[in-house]
């Protein structure tokens, strides 16, 4: 099922921003068009301040932009990705180039501390919107912008899969634009790497007597996932290869939709960054983590934690348990116990079950054919009354059985879509599921999740 957008609690402060940015776009593109490299730069960069300024107001969830020293020669401009800039002396190298609508204001901050140097190479941990976001500011036609060899594939299946995406981003993400931008210089997708790096194969060089080290790190956040090693300096980027939050339980599962990522790729990632023994780690989002033996720690706890989910469901599986018995059973042990604000335990081992097994669970032969059990939820509510559904998802919302109560409900709702009592059960169950989610893992796409499916619910019954 497609989600669902709330167009009238978030239209009125997207769309003036999308609209207009759009339209800003399209009146300076003959100009941009018709420049020299440089000034095509420059006023594509004006385009994006000005869109940035528009947009500064809807961005409530987004994060300011600011620089800042992490090391000597070594800086972060924080924003909803970092972009970090290594100053080698005569030239400088950028690890990620952050999300396109803050990246001229990222570059400027960085370049208000280092001033403004030729840029020897781009280095891109992945290929997702804001961490590629802002290369066209930072490239020049000498840079060598490193990716990892799935890099391009991966951005492709993005571009192609765009608008569907997007909807669904725009439920975990209201603050992004109504629509997807397809053109100028904000649309995604046309990065294209001049040197790729192969699993297995780290890419090293040298510039300014700095020494570097390209990693491929895949798993966590795709199969295009890159790391950058300082050896002298034992600081290690690893864009979102862990997450926004150090140390976590990883996403093997996005509930906004991707490929699945292999959980035993990802081990073996984490295996070789264990053993780096790293002083500095710098994340993709929020703030480093400083001290080898924390780092250590974090990381081993993460590898561990992963490795043991992915066991003890693949022994459930040799046992004969479904995926939802695994789901409900299967948790971290406190040695291992690590935050679920970004990644979920109980849907890391759906991700591991389904990437196994993939769609067909054997439950039911319906599965094989395109016709969902929904099909039938009008017809069974016809059967059984719309009100004897609802009181019947009221006594299991008395008893705690939240989802039991929101099943019956959606069949309920199914045959008619306004009836009061059943929307007044479905929306005291999100809202208990929401107070057991602020007050257990506190997982975020959750939470969000669960605040519009309640606002959506509330909006349905003001009709009346």
């Amino acid at each position: 099922m497609k989600p669902r957008a709330d167009s009238r609690r978030i239209a009125g402060r997207i769309l003036p921003w999308a609209l207009g940015g759009i339209a800003l776009i399209v009146g300076v593109t003959a100009l941009i068009l018709a420049t020299s490299d440089g000034a095509r730069k420059a006023a594509t960069a004006q385009v994006v301040d000005r869109m940035a300024d528009a947009a500064e107001g809807f961005m409530t969830q987004a994060t300011p932009v600011d620089a800042h020293a992490l090391a000597p020669n070594i800086y972060q401009a924080r924003g909803v990705a970092n972009t970090h800039l290594i100053d080698t002396g005569d030239s400088v190298v950028i690890f990620d180039t952050g999300l396109a609508i803050q990246a001229t204001r990222q570059k400027r901050a960085l370049e208000e501390l280092v001033g403004r140097k030729p840029v020897s190479h781009v280095i891109l941990s992945h290929s997702h919107q804001d961490h590629v976001g802002g290369t066209q500011f930072w490239a020049e036609p000498e840079t060598t912008i490193i990716a990892h060899r799935e890099f391009s594939e991966e951005q492709r299946y993005l571009k192609a899969l765009e608008p569907y995406f997007h909807d669904r981003n725009r439920r975990l993400f209201p603050w992004i634009p109504e629509d997807p931008i397809v053109r100028g210089p904000l649309s995604f997708g046309h990065v294209v790497p001049t040197e790729t790096i192969r699993n297995g194969m780290p890419h090293r060089f040298t510039q300014g007597g700095f020494r570097f080290e390209v990693l491929p790190t895949p798993g966590a956040e795709g199969l295009d996932n890159l790391s950058l090693w300082l050896p002298d300096q034992r600081i290690l980027f690893v864009g979102d290869t862990l997450g926004p939050i150090f140390p976590q339980f990883p996403n093997i599962f996005t509930m906004r939709g991707e490929k699945m990522r292999k959980p035993m790729e990802y081990i073996e990632s984490l295996d070789q960054l264990i053993a780096l023994d790293a002083e500095l780690l710098v994340p993709g989002h929020l703030a480093p983590t400083r001290g080898a033996r924390e780092i250590r720690e974090g990381l081993t706890r993460i590898r561990d934690a992963v490795q043991y989910v992915h066991d003890e469901t693949v022994k459930g599986m040799n046992a004969g348990k479904t995926v939802w018995e695994l789901m409900e059973e299967i948790q971290l042990p406190s040695e291992l116990a690590l935050s679920q604000v970004h990644g979920r335990v109980s849907w890391g081992v759906r991700s591991i079950w389904e990437y196994y097994a993939t769609w067909f669970h054997y439950d039911s032969t319906t599965e094989l054919y395109p016709v969902p059990v929904r099909e039938v939820y009008a017809d069974l509510a016809g059967l059984a009354g719309v009100q004897a559904l609802a009181d019947r998802g009221r006594l299991a919302l008395e008893r705690g059985e939240l989802v039991k109560a929101l099943h019956f409900c959606e069949i309920a709702l199914a045959a008619e879509p306004q009836a009061r009592e059943a929307l007044e059960v479905q929306r005291d169950a999100l809202k208990r599921l929401l107070e057991r989610a602020q007050a257990g893992f506190e997982t975020t796409y959750e939470i969000v999740w669960l605040t519009s499916e309640i606002e959506m619910t509330e909006s349905a019954l003001a009709v009346r």
